[in-house]
């Protein structure tokens, strides 16, 4: 009788070492931290009642831990959390092997002021067993398990749980270090991308540079030099007061075209009067033949956009500009407008109309020249780290969005940074 009462609770009871060894098993062949958790958590069960299951492991500079959770989902999974904030910092510190507790809604070492104890509290987890995981004898986190029932964990239960953590470590251990090439892997490559973004980007640009020199020189070849070469045949016939103010009027004339060329190749305008002042120049100039009737330029930065570096404001400065020279000559409209404005945490330019609106693609395909000017506009905003976007049917709006830095905050202090209905 003895014998089968011994044979009954053997049975009843699982043997540990077997537990351990399919804790293992099913570890083999995991490749994800939180599915190898869920895989062993029947078997932990098996070891030990628990109501609440999870591992922390921390960063290798001990600043931060990342948890893993099976069963209930808390706040402490949801991001990385401060380990100084940790309900089980003393492991996760070194400072201690292990932490027990028959209590930890009432346990200071838990519930301390600052600490992230709130699920603690939430799902009333009193027995808490928390077993420092270790490689090679530097804790890489902590093994945690919890109760509802109160007195439920013992000292057998914190040597049960260490043999469970001992076996964990070398797999958590493994699959972090994979996690973490996973992650630098990513970051190589958006690097990469961007990198390789820009470098076209630039190659773009570069181009159409290249365009606008040649243009320049085409302007100043074809129109310019044939206009001097006229008014010094002219100069030379001038016999009469008349004759000599029609070549003072000629003269004007060329002059004209030179600073228009001079202002599209070096923005002095911008330099000497700010962005505003320099873009209601342009802006006028740009729909002298066109019957636009109405015109607004408005900065709402208080200044800022003078402040930014001379390359990011010169950029914005020929986006609006491209921006303008489209609506002039493709929209149609009779009203265009440009407003710079402080949105959130970035500084926001909307040039609009109210003319024919985008392009369809087969009338996209039949002017190369607005449309290029768009591609322009979109390398430009790409290469001082803007977004651009463009929209409308009914008239047209070409949006950028500079972020600014946060050297910049204290600028933005005080200002109104509400959407305008503009």
């Amino acid at each position: 009788m003895r014998q089968e009462a011994d044979d009954r609770k053997e049975m009843a009871e699982p043997n540990p070492l077997v537990s351990l060894l399919r804790i293992s098993s099913h570890l083999a062949g995991q490749v994800e931290i939180r599915a190898a958790l869920r895989s062993v958590k029947a078997e932990i069960e098996n070891l030990l009642p628990i109501d609440h299951l999870d591992v922390c492991l921390v960063d290798d500079n001990v600043t931060w831990n990342t948890s893993y959770e099976v069963g209930l989902k808390t706040r402490w999974s949801l991001s990385r959390t401060p380990v100084a904030l940790s309900p089980v910092r003393s492991i996760l510190l070194g400072e201690a092997d292990y932490m027990l507790t028959d209590n930890a809604m009432e346990d200071a070492r838990y519930t301390y002021e600052g600490a992230i104890a709130q699920p603690i509290i939430k799902h009333k987890l009193r027995s808490r067993v928390n077993v420092a995981i270790k490689v090679l004898g530097r804790t890489i986190g902590a093994l945690n398990c919890s109760a509802r029932v109160p007195g439920l964990y013992d000292e057998e239960t914190v040597e049960r749980v260490r043999q469970i953590a001992d076996v964990l470590a070398p797999y958590f251990y493994s699959l972090r270090a994979n996690e973490k090439a996973k992650q630098a892997a990513v970051i190589r490559a958006e690097a990469q991308a961007r990198e390789e973004g820009l470098r076209q980007g630039a190659l773009e640009l570069t181009r159409v540079l290249e365009q606008e020199r040649q243009r320049i020189g085409m302007d100043l070849h074809d129109q310019t030099l044939a206009d001097l070469t006229r008014i010094m045949r002219d100069l030379e016939k001038a016999d009469t007061a008349e004759d000599r103010a029609e070549v003072i009027g000629s003269i004007q004339v060329c002059i004209q075209d030179l600073r228009r060329i001079i202002d599209t190749a070096v923005p002095t305008l911008l330099d000497l009067f700010g962005f505003a002042h320099a873009l209601r120049i342009h802006l006028e100039r740009a729909v002298e033949d066109t019957g636009v009737m109405t015109l607004q330029v408005v900065d709402r930065t208080e200044g800022l956009i003078d402040r930014l570096d001379p390359t990011t404001r010169i950029s914005l400065y020929r986006i609006a500009q491209e921006a303008i020279n489209n609506a002039a000559r493709h929209s149609g409209a009779d009203t265009i407008a440009v407003i710079v404005k402080l949105h959130r945490d970035c500084l926001r330019m909307t040039v609009e109309d109210n003319g024919k609106g985008l392009p369809s693609t087969r009338a996209a395909r039949q002017s190369t020249k607005a449309t290029g000017g768009i591609a322009h506009m979109r390398t430009r905003a790409r290469l001082i780290n803007a977004d651009f976007s463009l929209s409308g049917r009914s008239g047209s709006r070409i949006t950028v969005k500079l972020p600014l830095a946060p050297e910049r905050d204290k600028a933005l202090a005080g200002q109104d940074t509400a959407e305008d209905p503009a």
